[in-house]
């Protein structure tokens, strides 16, 4: 783990470090981010942001395609956009996703996250 890993996040600005915040890029109508998932939790919840990515717990097992198929029902009912908006473009086989969204601007995923202004 690194230095930053180790220091509570209140410190970070004490120390003059930069805070990681959530990296989302926009292009061609759709927005592009990181999902840090945790298959087999105890309930379904999208719980902020962890080293620049949308850190998402859910309940589904990470067996035949289940984690990733909740994780995008949770994803398009949570930004109200259809099912086919929302693609997994890498990491279909790993904890660290990256995710396509169609149809939202970048403020609402940072709004999942809870850090929006």
């Amino acid at each position: 783990m690194d230095l930053v890993g180790r220091i509570t996040r209140k410190a970070l600005p004490v120390l003059g470090w930069d805070i990681v915040m959530l990296r989302v890029n926009e292009r061609d109508g759709a927005v592009t981010f990181e999902v840090r998932l945790q298959p087999r939790a105890r309930r379904d919840a999208i719980g902020g942001e962890w080293r620049g990515a949308l850190k998402i717990r859910l309940t589904a097992p990470p067996v035949d395609d289940r984690a990733n198929e909740a994780l995008r029902r949770l994803l398009a009912e949570r930004l109200k956009v259809p099912l086919s908006a929302v693609r997994i473009l890498s990491g279909a086989r790993s904890r660290m996703k990256r995710v396509e969204v169609r149809g939202v601007a970048p403020e609402a995923i940072r709004a999942l996250a809870g850090l929006s202004d």
